[in-house]
């Protein structure tokens, strides 16, 4: 199945199945692919500052498959292949393909999509990738009532921002434009970290401002979206706001479950 980056997927029983159909050489809308490439960045990031790393440039930062393969081991607790440490491009395609192998092996058949592809850089498909690697391991896991993966997800948001007023989470684009569903995910959890009744539909840069900040500062959810680009695109990218919200529900299912989180039922905004 073709995804948006040009890179096709098949999942095997019981994984997400895309529900749109990409032509290989398609393009990327060049706000979405921005909106990627910083939200994409920001995830990768957060995982590997946990092995004392980071990358700068995600279609340049993965070319040789070391940060790869180390990324992979962070967020799966398991250790790939000792990795080849020459600087032959013939060493870098070896490490993607053994970064593509633990991908495969964990239930995701990649199709369309070569070691080559990125050791050359190739940002759709660099981004496809990872996106393949951000469902599987943020987000396919994710089960509320039965649904499961991107289903679960909306569920669990439409769950929790039902009490509040001018938050009606239908989608992970429009949805969120005005901040107010980020701010009340935020509020029903931790109601100490937000003031909801001062805020104003009217305001959007303001709250997504106030949450972003705030998961920053208090969750240790890293910025993953810029305020600007959600206001001023007409339709926001759905899996740039999918890997920021899947952060939230990580945070907020584990405080969860050590019973560091308040629970909110009826709270308004003006």
């Amino acid at each position: 199945m073709m995804m948006e980056n040009g890179l096709s997927m098949e999942y095997g029983d019981g994984y997400m199945e895309q529900e749109e159909e990409w032509e290989r050489e398609g393009l990327l809308d060049p706000a979405w692919e921005k909106q990627q490439k910083k939200t994409f960045t920001a995830w990768c990031n957060s995982h590997l500052r946990k092995a004392g790393t980071s990358i700068d440039n995600i279609d340049e930062d993965f070319r040789n498959g070391l940060k790869l393969m180390l990324l992979l081991e962070v967020i799966s607790g398991e250790t790939l292949p000792k990795p080849d440490r020459g600087k032959m491009r013939f060493h870098k395609i070896a490490n993607v393909n053994k970064a593509l192998d633990f991908i495969a092996s964990k239930g995701v058949h990649l199709v369309s999509i070569g070691a080559e592809e990125i050791v050359d850089g190739n940002l759709k498909m660099t981004l496809g990738m990872i996106w393949t690697i951000i469902l599987r391991f943020a987000i396919q896991d994710i089960s509320v009532e039965e649904m499961t993966a991107k289903e679960g997800l909306l569920l669990w948001c439409q769950r929790k921002t039902a009490p509040y007023k001018n938050v009606n989470v239908q989608n992970f684009h429009l949805s969120f434009k005005d901040g107010l569903a980020f701010c009340a995910l935020i509020h029903r959890h931790r109601p100490d970290l937000i003031d909801y009744s001062k805020l104003s539909k009217d305001n959007p840069l303001e709250n997504l401002n106030t949450a972003f900040d705030v998961a920053e500062k208090y969750l240790d959810i890293p910025r993953m979206l810029d305020p600007d680009d959600l206001i001023n695109t007409p339709k926001p990218d759905e899996r740039a706001i999918m890997t920021y919200v899947s952060c939230y529900y990580h945070a907020f299912q584990g405080a969860q479950q050590v019973g560091n989180v308040t629970h909110v039922p009826e709270p308004r905004s003006q």
